[in-house]
């Protein structure tokens, strides 16, 4: 296939540090999949809310990622952006907001990321409307969902569609529901609509169990990984760090020590995008090599790490994998 522009430039002038990194990165992304690999993307951060939709979605549509982990604010933020963008505001001067600024934001129902405040009434509201049905109506009937189901089911049923107000080519979830997408959620509670969630429970009006739990993604985790070894194996595409990384990478250490199956595959791809430090003791920024000694990647996994700004690099990445 050959290169569009956007490829023709990262390969001409990205050739040495972080640069030529997210080049090898790439490259080694497609080389996994013309192996007949397939590849976990991660997402952490606000990477929806920097609309990374218009990017993944398209890798999405054209199979070039099989599941995503990601936190629950992306997994929302994605749908809320899809609804409510005209009413984001944009804070290009963040930087230089006093605290009375900040909690004049607050009053006028804004809740600031970086340089982008999202709205609450346009967005959590609107999203908890449409929840509440779906949610009351599975605990009615004694059904239990994972997180994403209940947000597929909202988007599949259409109720989202009278607020558009983006292309919906360029939601990620949009393009996740209409594949029905395997994604997990660890730690979902922490988000807006977890804590919604939460909020019902704790006034008797849904039962936890209604929504499936943690442990019950990492269950479904280790019965989809071992099905899908074949070819090359499954990739390890990390954005950021944090939970919706290291969950699910840790699903092959727990089938080969603890279930004692010693025919799993190790992840066979690892690329991490990330301005965490190492000498920190972080995970984010621990090197691809620590993870051999926990189990997870073999000596001859191919590894890439990537120090830089994940809302530039991912998406050309992203465009150079989809020959743009």
């Amino acid at each position: 296939m050959s290169k569009g522009p956007i490829s023709q430039f990262i390969e001409k002038h990205y050739l040495h540090f972080n640069s030529a990194a997210l080049v090898d990165a790439a490259k080694g992304y497609e080389e996994h999949l013309l192996a007949d690999g397939k590849m976990m993307i991660t997402l952490a951060g606000a990477m929806s809310t920097a609309e990374l939709g218009k990017s993944l979605a398209e890798m999405i549509r054209q199979d070039k990622v099989h599941i995503i982990s990601c936190t629950g604010a992306n997994l929302e933020e994605d749908i809320m952006n899809l609804v409510a963008h005209n009413s984001y505001k944009r804070v290009p001067n963040y930087r230089d907001l006093s605290p009375q600024e900040e909690w004049d934001l607050l009053e006028n129902h804004y809740n600031r990321v970086t340089d982008t405040c999202i709205p609450e009434e346009e967005a959590f509201r609107r999203l908890q409307q449409h929840l509440y049905d779906i949610w009351n109506n599975a605990d009615s009937k004694g059904e239990r969902y994972f997180p994403h189901e209940f947000m597929y089911q909202m988007i599949n049923s259409g109720v989202l569609e009278q607020y558009y107000e983006i292309d919906p080519k360029d939601s990620w979830m949009v393009a996740a529901a209409e594949k029905n997408l395997p994604i997990v959620v660890p730690g979902w509670e922490d988000s807006t609509m977890g804590n919604i969630f939460s909020s019902y429970c704790i006034k008797g009006e849904f039962k936890a169990t209604t929504m499936k739990s943690g442990i019950e993604y990492m269950m479904w985790l280790a019965d989809w990984y071992p099905k899908n070894c074949a070819g090359k194996g499954v990739g390890f595409f990390q954005i950021g760090g944090g939970i919706a990384g290291d969950f699910p990478i840790c699903v092959v250490p727990m089938l080969y020590q603890d279930m004692e199956m010693h025919d799993i595959p190790f992840w066979s791809y690892f690329c991490q995008i990330s301005d965490s430090t190492t000498s920190y003791g972080s995970y984010s920024g621990a090197v691809p090599n620590e993870k051999i000694t926990w189990g997870k990647l073999d000596i001859t996994t191919p590894k890439f790490i990537v120090e830089s700004d994940a809302t530039i690099v991912a998406p050309l990445i992203f465009a150079y994998v989809l020959g743009w």
